[in-house]
């Protein structure tokens, strides 16, 4: 019974590790991510960051570059005032190095600046931009929902 036991706890282990396409994702060679973030909707931001978490959970952290572009309603999720459960995910993500960047076309639309953020925010002018030029650097483009 024991020796059943322990093969079918091996069989589990062996078959639910990920097997990574070639070339493997290496410290040199990470594998770099995109994630778009458009809406606010807090189901749908959550369910996001359930899935970079997920992302998180398959890769060892120094093989891995995880950016999430935030732009147009989006920026409300970042906001210091959105939802005090979500902020904390974010934030938790943010300790695992995954790199928040926040669209200075919606903030000067809204007329926010960045005060009203979190820390730890990186800016640029067009949030879609950045997903373009991330993409065109090698980082594969993820919209979870």
């Amino acid at each position: 019974m024991k020796h059943i036991i322990l093969v079918i706890l091996f069989s589990v282990l062996l078959f639910s590790k990920s097997t990574f396409s070639k070339p493997k994702p290496t410290f040199e060679d990470p594998r770099k991510i995109v994630i778009s973030l458009y809406v606010s909707n807090i189901k749908t931001v959550n369910q996001t960051i359930s899935s970079i978490y997920n992302i998180l959970k398959e890769y060892p952290p120094e093989t891995l570059k995880v950016v999430v572009s935030v732009y147009g309603p989006g920026m409300r999720v970042i906001k210091k005032d959105y939802d005090k459960h979500t902020l904390l995910r974010i934030k938790s993500l943010m300790e695992y190095d995954v790199e928040f960047i926040g669209c200075k076309n919606t903030m000067e639309s809204m007329k926010w600046n960045e005060k009203d953020f979190i820390d730890d925010i990186s800016y640029v002018q067009a949030g879609i931009v950045e997903i373009i030029e991330r993409q065109m650097d090698g980082y594969i483009g993820i919209t979870p929902y």
